[in-house]
């Protein structure tokens, strides 16, 4: 099978990150036949400095052109502590989402049984999670009217959504949750905000379409808590775009880190993959960075955007062979971890190829 797919490194640790997700996909093409071939753009701080722009014309070309696309990270330090930064990275990550009409991401939250040691959340709550997140990824407060006040003293963001909007990305939950255990969550914050009054209004309209779903409604305040207290309570939550932020990142403490955890953006066209931490300057360039959330987003894209379901299966089987034989990442090495077993990026990026190797005749190496 020919795909074509562009790697979107942009900032900080994604462009070490991607470069081993991408040498996995490249494992995958040789093991199965496959050809793909690939084609890079800018995007984030890259392309401002670059380009002026933080997300160039050329990259929505390119990405429009593509199968999928493995993208990294954006951000830089430099515009932490300048809120009045008119061009900013984060502007080309919300573009691309906009250019490509990618609606809907999907976080899947699974705890690898060998990393119940690594959050801070006790393993016997943690054990047996497994969720997967639909955030609507267009609308909300982030794409909504802003701006401030004359004199510079108000600010406002619009929190708004229309009834298509809720229905296109529910309509994605309610069919996942068929193929799962037939359990959905949708959180809102009906009690005081119109528009999550009519995002519950959708939801419990489409919901006898699913007469095998059961479907409950959760104040955001109450599923960030439930998310900690019960998280195997949860089978697919289905929320909007800026709970969905702040919720899927608290869920990296059930996987025990954002460095485990890969997302999927997809609409009706080409999807994106990337995992969910950020550019983590604080760390970039000194080969520390975990790449599995990477090559997890990989396998997700062999999945969701291939139909290359054996192939992902093996990835995921090729990252649990490896934890399972004790290689760590910094991030997700506890006290008891051998020093010789905590790798740096390349060399767990080595590691999840030597698994990959021999993941089909069921060996850890």
């Amino acid at each position: 099978m020919k795909k074509h797919i562009v790697v979107i490194a942009g900032d900080g640790i994604g462009q070490e990150v991607t470069a081993v997700g991408k040498q996995v996909l490249e494992a995958v093409a040789q093991k199965y036949g496959h050809e793909f071939t690939y084609d890079t753009a800018l995007i984030g701080h890259a392309a401002i400095e670059a380009t002026g722009n933080p997300l160039p014309e050329e990259t929505i070309t390119k990405s429009k052109a593509s199968d999928a696309i493995l993208f990294g990270a954006v951000g830089h330090p430099k515009y932490d502590n300048d809120p009045s930064a008119k061009v900013r990275p984060e502007q080309g990550l919300l573009g691309i989402r906009k250019a490509l009409g990618l609606y809907a991401n999907l976080r899947p939250i699974k705890l690898f049984d060998e990393l119940l040691g690594a959050s801070s959340i006790r393993p016997e709550i943690l054990k047996g999670a497994d969720i997967l997140f639909f955030r609507e990824l267009t609308g909300d407060v982030y794409f909504g009217e802003k701006g401030r006040s004359d004199d510079r003293d108000t600010a406002y963001d619009t929190m708004i959504y229309s009834r298509y909007e809720v229905e296109r990305i529910a309509r994605k939950a309610f069919e996942a949750a068929m193929t799962r255990r037939r359990r959905l969550c949708s959180v809102d914050k009906a009690n005081v905000l119109e528009s999550s009054r009519l995002w519950r209004e959708v939801v419990q309209a489409m919901a006898p379409e699913y007469p095998d779903v059961v479907v409950e409604h959760q104040f955001i305040d109450a599923a960030a808590m439930l998310l900690i207290k019960d998280p195997r309570r949860f089978d697919v939550v289905l929320t909007g775009n800026l709970f969905g932020d702040i919720l899927t990142d608290e869920a990296s403490q059930i996987a025990g880190s954002m460095g485990m955890l890969a997302s999927a953006s997809i609409g009706d066209t080409t999807g994106l993959y990337e995992p969910i931490h950020g550019s983590a300057h604080d760390i970039t360039g000194k080969g520390v960075a975990n790449p599995l959330a990477s090559i997890l987003s990989a396998a997700l894209m062999l999945d969701i955007s291939f139909g290359m379901k054996a192939e992902a299966e093996e990835v995921v089987s090729a990252v649990d062979a490896a934890l399972k034989a004790g290689y760590r990442t910094r991030d997700i090495a506890d006290a008891y971890t051998p020093d010789d077993m905590i790798l740096g990026t390349e060399a767990m990026g080595s590691q999840i190829l030597t698994q990959l190797a021999s993941v089909a005749e069921n060996q850890v190496v």
